[in-house]
């Protein structure tokens, strides 16, 4: 029997939600300060998924300011596909709230937001058989809507609140049948995540709860894949069901750190009594029917084309003057817009670190710039490998403190700059959940300069929803990075 291996999409995917428009399917993740916004993947089979782009991928859409904060802006996203058009409701918390855009085609153009005045986040969308569009958001109420004009028609109302677990959220509406099923995240997003469903005659209620609530949680196991929650329901081309949700994948001694974030997972859905049943989300489950694997992103990104790959990211935003692909073009230069990567403002391309065990690196042409290669949680917590005035150096900040933990001089010219992050197999305080090992090399060999815990740049340590992301730098002048490799490893064991 074929198998699929979990997560479906790894790395800093949060907040899965899915549509299916014939034999494709269509997701969105949550992308919280990071610009541009909502990562939209296609797939085929509900398995290989390719990013086709970023819904919100101009500053009309989405202008996130300096006074968001680390894991502020966009929060968990709906798509759905009504009437021939691609619908995204989301919020942006801090910057402006809830906000619907639509488009014809998945790729886009993305219509100009359309503001939705109701309060709460995780907002979704649903309609009913008269064409009337029904909001919900967390907390829980839902509303009836004009998705043109944003107009509140009806409501909010209340809807069913969970079974008394706290942070009730991420609401979905389905009109499956006769019923209209709600399903609704409860117990937070960490640890004591789960899954609940109720169902009602109609989208104003009476509300009644599954029997078997929740429908899903992994809290209190040893399972490997932890925190599991936020669902979303679709249905395959075959007839059959599933469900995308986030989880994480936690290492390392007790309590144990997860570093890349929460992840996008499937699991199938079976019916029975006319409720839905999920098991627990595994490594390893039976594949769907359909079967369409994607070609892999290439390792190396050469930045030969006219625009960047959908999957690189920059915090908050991205102004046309700090980066450039033809000024010097095969390369990416980047102009300094701030002067540390401690505060907002600053000049940052990434992208998200998907394996536990991986390799980033880029071919820097400083010039007499500072610039580097940085692996980042959030300002205050982030490990650079650093060149300027002749040196490279590898810089930790980790809340409140900063520190040059190691320097090397280096010669003028290019210079390769590494990270190789492993993940550690032996159980123990004194461990963290992985490594980072920082190195650079130029024409006079390879210097390893540094070895890191991974656990400062941990969601535990830091705090917040977002995971780790690798990229480029410039706080000083303005350099150019010749190419970007980021590439998974074997896995090996390591201290």
């Amino acid at each position: 029997m074929r198998t699929y291996g979990n997560p479906v999409i790894p790395g800093f995917h949060p907040d899965p939600s899915v549509c299916r428009v014939g034999d494709d399917y269509y997701l969105v993740c949550s992308s919280f300060e990071y610009f541009p916004g909502v990562p939209l993947f296609h797939s085929r089979d509900l398995v290989h998924w390719r990013q086709l782009g970023n819904v919100l991928d101009r500053p009309g859409q989405l202008a996130l300011s300096d006074d968001v904060p680390a894991s502020g802006g966009i929060y968990a996203p709906t798509i759905r596909h009504h009437d021939g058009r691609f619908h995204v409701i989301t919020t942006a918390e801090g910057a402006g709230g809830t906000f619907l855009v639509t488009a014809d085609r998945p790729e886009g153009p993305w219509s100009d937001p359309v503001r939705i005045d109701l309060p709460g986040i995780d907002p979704d969308l649903a309609w009913d058989e008269d064409g009337n569009c029904w909001c919900a958001t967390a907390g829980a109420s839902v509303a009836r809507i004009d998705p043109r004009t944003g107009r509140v028609l009806e409501g909010p109302l209340p809807l069913w609140s969970g079974t008394g677990l706290r942070d009730p959220e991420a609401p979905h509406l389905y009109r499956i049948g006769d019923w209209w099923y709600l399903l609704l995240a409860e117990g937070g997003t960490g640890l004591g995540h789960g899954i609940s469903a109720a169902r009602a005659r109609s989208p104003r209620g009476p509300w009644e709860p599954a029997p078997g609530n929740p429908l899903l949680t992994h809290r209190g196991t040893g399972l490997p894949v932890q925190c599991t929650g936020h669902g979303d329901l679709v249905q395959a081309a075959d007839g059959g069901w599933w469900m995308v949700l986030l989880g994480t994948r936690p290492r390392g001694w007790f309590p144990e750190f997860h570093v890349l974030g929460r992840e996008t997972f499937l699991v199938p859905v079976e019916w029975a009594d006319g409720w839905p049943r999920v098991g627990p989300v595994r490594e390893r489950h039976p594949a769907p029917a359909a079967w369409a694997p994607v070609e892999p992103p290439p390792v190396r990104d050469d930045f030969t084309g006219p625009v960047l790959a959908p999957y690189w990211i920059s915090p908050r935003r991205r102004p046309e003057g700090c980066w450039s692909l033809t000024e010097r073009p095969g390369r990416l230069t980047l102009t300094a817009t701030g002067d540390s990567l401690d505060r907002p403002g600053h000049t940052f391309v990434g992208r998200r670190q998907q394996h536990h065990d991986c390799r980033a690196a880029t071919l820097l042409e400083p010039g007499a710039a500072r610039a580097g290669l940085s692996v980042r949680l959030d300002e205050a917590h982030h490990y650079d490998l650093e060149v300027g005035r002749g040196a490279a150096a590898v810089v930790a900040r980790i809340g409140p403190l900063r520190q040059r933990v190691a320097e090397h001089p280096v010669p003028d010219g290019p210079l390769t700059l590494a990270v190789e992050i492993r993940a550690t197999r032996r159980p123990g305080p004194q461990h963290g959940p992985d490594t980072l090992v920082f190195h650079v090399e130029t024409a006079g060999g390879t210097v390893r300069l540094a070895e890191l815990d991974g656990r400062y740049l941990s969601t535990q340590v830091a705090a917040g929803f977002t995971g780790r992301v690798i990229g480029m730098y410039v706080t000083e002048g303005r350099a150019a990075f010749d190419w970007f490799d980021y590439a998974p490893l074997t896995s090996c064991t390591t201290p």
